[in-house]
């Protein structure tokens, strides 16, 4: 195909299998609703600098992500599931597109184009393109600055590379300075190596780092003449002290093996052709049996690369080892290396095609397998099979919800449609095999009709069932208008999703100290609650059967009145 078709094709592609599923899944875990509410807070305050949610809390990332929803949102009329995650998907198709244009320029149009499509079908990526959260969006923005920073050296360090400054700014502006550094590190270490001196480079970077904080700091000034000295100890504990572990919270904190696990388990499905090509990679590396001469011959290799791919390489290593540092570690937190190793991926897979190697051939079949099993699965809760082996006293546990919903939700033509679209994939693949013609695209068929029947049908059958919203109906038909009050032991956690779903009603009650009201409150906690405030009497209207999502236990509302 010509580079235009190929262009074209990629849009389509993006086009067909993202933004008609994003609003298919409810909310159903703290941190997308924890983030999509500050949005609802910003159209209700007119307050789009440091607005108040969750009943007393500022945010604890800057707002660029939350700007986005609320605009996407003052667009649809009201903040939404769709609304929310449409910037991270945004994010996640530009990303592999620019990656596209990026690769194809310097390594030809149909690597970059199946670096594109590895980068959209790795899981870790997949999952952050639907997630109302900060990290998708940053990755975005600094995999940007680092193209533009790598095409201003191809241009000599002529000029300034006003673009590159403005993605680190507004990468700055969605989850802090790591957006800046990030990008100036690889680039600064790449032109070490490239042999420019020491001190020009340290000059160069700190002029574009010093240029990409300006914009970000007219935000910080504004929030801090809001939010005081309490906003200004949330910004250096959630930068500089997650990055020292100095945390006053724990907050995801693990090994350095973590890191190593995850990128793994993110890149899936590919981890598994990557395991399958292990013998054969064992077999070839006849120079491990000499070190020194392994040694040798990988310098020698690093020497010898091409530019593109040694940038690549280095963006790989050195955010990785930078995010190895702290003690708090998550798997999104590396996402700004996917689209990097996909690169080298899709050099691997052409490899493989034009090789016809049966390894495409056996990945093909399991993930032929692979690709059944849902349907199997969906086929046998239909049928009323797998409820015959839920155990009574399991039936309201969370698999035995899932179960229930599923079997008494109806599936229209439609999503029949997609569930079947795997089997449509899986016979081209065949019938590829069978004419003994390359598999690579069919291969990657399979694995994109898999997330299509995920995202359209499975995932929402499944996690929808998890969603607190409908206990946030039941309390709205109890309690229709006027604000709600809440308790939580555990620092810092909320009713994030039914708070959500009930329009930012939700306060906190130890904050606002009401005389009347309804309170909602864990089962756990209320007996300790009711203790300190033996002034209020404390009488309950709602027991929820299902646990909250967000704090894994029945969520019980009690109307209350302070004592005469």
């Amino acid at each position: 195909m010509k580079d235009k078709q190929l262009f074209v094709l990629l849009l389509l592609v993006c086009v067909v299998t993202v933004f008609p599923f994003l609003g298919e899944t409810l909310f159903q875990s703290k941190g997308e609703p924890r983030e999509a509410i500050v949005a609802v807070s910003m159209l209700q305050t007119d307050n789009w600098i440091l607005p108040i949610n969750n009943g007393g809390d500022i945010a604890y990332k800057p707002p660029f992500l939350h700007w986005c929803v609320a605009f996407f949102s003052l667009l649809a009329g009201h903040v939404t599931e769709y609304t929310s995650r449409l910037p991270s998907a945004l994010a996640m198709v530009i990303m592999a597109v620019c990656a596209y244009l990026f690769y194809a320029r310097r390594r030809g149009t149909e690597l970059g184009f199946v670096t594109a499509l590895v980068t959209l079908t790795a899981f870790e990526v997949h999952r952050g393109g639907w997630a109302c959260r900060v990290d998708m969006v940053l990755t975005l923005f600094i995999v940007l600055a680092l193209f533009q920073l790598y095409r201003w050296l191809e241009r000599g360090s002529r000029g300034f590379p006003f673009w590159a400054v403005l993605w680190m700014s507004l990468a700055a502006l969605t989850k802090g300075p790591v957006g800046i550094i990030l990008p100036c590190l690889v680039t600064g270490v790449y032109m070490l190596v490239k042999g420019r001196r020491f001190w020009y480079t340290v000059g160069k970077m700190a002029v574009v780092a010093l240029a990409s904080c300006l914009l970000p700091a007219v935000w910080y000034v504004a929030a801090y003449n809001q939010g005081g000295d309490a906003f200004l100890d949330l910004v250096m504990e959630e930068n500089f002290g997650r990055f020292m572990g100095k945390m006053s919270y724990s907050s995801h904190e693990h090994n350095v093996f973590y890191n190593f696990m995850t990128v793994i388990s993110g890149y899936v499905p590919y981890t598994l052709l990557m395991l399958l090509a292990v013998p054969a990679a064992v077999r070839g590396l006849k120079a491990w049996k000499c070190p020194q001469r392994w040694w040798q011959s990988f310098k020698d290799y690093i020497k010898g690369m091409d530019e593109a791919r040694l940038f690549s390489l280095l963006s790989i290593v050195l955010i990785f080892v930078f995010y190895c540092i702290p003690k708090s570690k998550r798997s999104t937190y590396l996402l700004p290396i996917y689209p990097f190793i996909a690169y080298f991926l899709a050099e691997f897979l052409l490899f493989l095609s034009r090789r016809k190697s049966a390894l495409l051939r056996v990945y093909g079949v399991i993930l032929s397998v692979v690709a059944f099993l849902p349907m199997l699965a969906l086929f046998l809760i239909k049928g009323g099979v797998v409820s015959r082996f839920v155990p009574a006293d399991k039936a309201d546990s969370s698999f035995g919800l899932i179960v229930q919903v599923i079997d008494s939700t109806p599936i229209d033509w439609i999503h029949w449609l997609y569930i079947l679209l795997p089997v449509v994939a899986i016979v081209i693949f065949a019938k590829q095999v069978k004419a003994r013609r390359p598999l690579l695209y069919p291969v990657l068929g399979v694995i994109f009709t898999i997330y299509v029947s995920l995202d359209s049908v499975y995932q929402p059958e499944v996690m929808n069932a998890k969603s607190d919203k409908p206990i946030a109906e039941d309390i709205r038909a109890r309690v229709p208008e006027g604000p709600l009050y809440s308790y939580i032991s555990t620092e810092m956690m909320r009713f994030f999703t039914v708070n959500f779903y009930l329009d930012n009603r939700v306060l906190q009650f130890e904050s606002e100290n009401p005389s009347e009201g309804y309170l909602l409150i864990g089962p756990h906690d209320y007996e300790s609650f009711a203790k300190r405030h033996t002034n209020y009497e404390f009488e309950e209207v709602y027991r929820s059967v299902k646990k909250s999502c967000d704090t894994k236990a029945p969520v019980v509302m009690y109307r209350f009145r302070m004592k005469n």
